[in-house]
């Protein structure tokens, strides 16, 4: 089996640049990246600055274990099930970012209420129904329905995840995620969002995705 160690470096540069941001702290949060045997995740409460890339742990789409000698995150299924669900998805982060996590004990969703939004995001940001703590496999059954087509979703009570094609882009996600979190509470205290049309919310998505600066390079 390929070591991927580059890749399991970027995921464990990536939880430490969101550490830095505040957007997951202690041993909250996980992150993941798609590789054809499944899934690279990391472990189970393990502080971000000591992972290595020999703690990252390699799990089929199924939740079998395939490589390596740490306990896979409590939150597993969550990431298989949305990879399962969405073959355009590469990597995933779960963060408690400070904004997402509030607007998610509202439980409610955001509709695209800013251009950001629709260009990464590309779609509403839903909120999921509540799932007590340590119901895994439940929990990752329900994120992976409210996500749908959408590259963001916040978990009630709980937290936000964040997607993307690539390591680099969930980071970015989740920035967009938190943004837009805080936009939602701000605007609603102000009387609530104008929301963008749906029309233009599919038409923006496609031009960031293959015409918007370099991407039209790579289309």
């Amino acid at each position: 089996m390929n070591d991927y160690r580059e890749l399991k470096q970027a995921i464990i540069d990536a939880c430490l640049r969101l550490e830095g941001m505040g957007y997951i702290i202690g041993t909250y949060g996980n992150a993941s990246a798609r590789v054809p045997e499944g899934l690279i995740v990391t472990p189970s409460r393990v502080s971000y600055g000591e992972i290595t890339t020999e703690d990252m742990v390699v799990v089929s789409p199924d939740g079998n274990i395939l490589d390596g000698n740490r306990v896979p995150s409590s939150e597993t299924s969550v990431h298989r099930l949305i990879y399962n669900a969405r073959p355009d998805i590469g990597a995933i982060l779960h963060t408690h970012s400070f904004y997402a996590t509030a607007l998610s004990c509202t439980h409610q969703s955001v509709p695209v209420i800013v251009e950001e939004q629709s260009q990464v995001i590309g779609a509403e940001i839903s909120c999921t129904h509540y799932v007590p703590a340590g119901q895994h496999l439940a929990l990752g059954e329900e994120v992976a329905r409210a996500l749908g087509t959408s590259n963001g979703v916040l978990l009630a009570n709980h937290g936000a995840v964040a997607c993307g094609r690539t390591v680099d882009e969930a980071v970015f996600a989740a920035q967009i995620v938190e943004r837009v979190a805080h936009m939602s509470l701000l605007a609603t205290a102000s009387g609530g969002a104008i929301l963008i049309p749906h029309e233009y919310v599919q038409s923006e998505r496609e031009r960031w995705l293959y015409k918007y600066g370099t991407a039209a390079d790579h289309a």
